[in-house]
């Protein structure tokens, strides 16, 4: 793979609760100087991301009922539209994950529909995280066929906050339970580019990172062009 595209799998996270401003200045540098995919900041972050990035190929992302995903639906429709406003292209949102588990198939399907709609109508994409550590391989088949079923562009694996982030055999059993038009994201615990290239061969089109530098001097080391 070129050093191009490594960068546009990567979507540069800067979603620890502790940055400062400065500290998301610096992370859009990052993602600029690398020409990543997106940096995905927390919603209150977006006056800085959206005009740091005007004019690039980089896209601001930020994440919507984060990290728990137990916000009702209408929070998470407001926040959605609030974020399209402040100038978002992507939306990294966190199902209701306690509904899933209760078997509450309908509202796990709807609030996701809820979001694509909204979502759509500004051309913007959706992405369904879906947080694996908490399922059962049938259960993350299950939420994939019913993020597709609601209209998402992408299904993700995790936060990055819950036990565990992104293995290789998820990212295979996501990528198999969605049809071609469903992306798949890798998210949680990916800090080198052997890592990235794992999750790729195995069906990622975007890992989510905050170690993009050292994974991409790496690939500069190896002699990627």
């Amino acid at each position: 793979m070129t050093l191009k595209e490594i960068a546009k799998l990567l979507d540069h996270s800067t979603l620890q609760p502790f940055l400062t401003d400065d500290d998301i200045r610096r992370g859009c540098d990052i993602a600029l100087k690398y020409e990543t995919a997106t940096v995905c900041a927390r919603p209150g972050d977006m006056k800085i991301v959206v005009p740091a990035l005007k004019g690039s190929t980089v896209l601001p992302c930020t994440v919507i009922g984060f990290p728990h995903g137990a916000h009702t639906t209408d929070v998470k429709v407001y926040e959605s539209q609030r974020a399209l406003e402040d100038g978002c292209r992507e939306l990294d949102m966190v199902i209701n994950i306690g509904k899933l588990l209760g078997g509450d198939e309908n509202y796990v399907r709807d609030e996701i529909a809820a979001l694509a709609e909204v979502t759509h109508r500004a051309d913007a994409i959706l992405k369904v995280i879906i947080e694996t550590c908490f399922l059962t391989d049938d259960q993350k088949r299950l939420v994939c066929r019913l993020s597709e079923e609601a209209g998402a562009d992408f299904v993700k694996t995790s936060t990055g906050y819950g036990k565990a982030g992104a293995t290789a055999e998820d990212i295979a059993l996501m990528r198999a339970a969605v049809s071609p038009k469903v992306r798949v994201k890798a998210s949680g615990g990916i800090r080198d580019l052997d890592t990235v290239l794992l999750m790729h061969k195995n069906g990622a089109d975007r890992c989510g990172v905050s170690a993009t530098a050292a994974i991409m001097e790496e690939a500069v080391r190896r002699g990627m062009q």
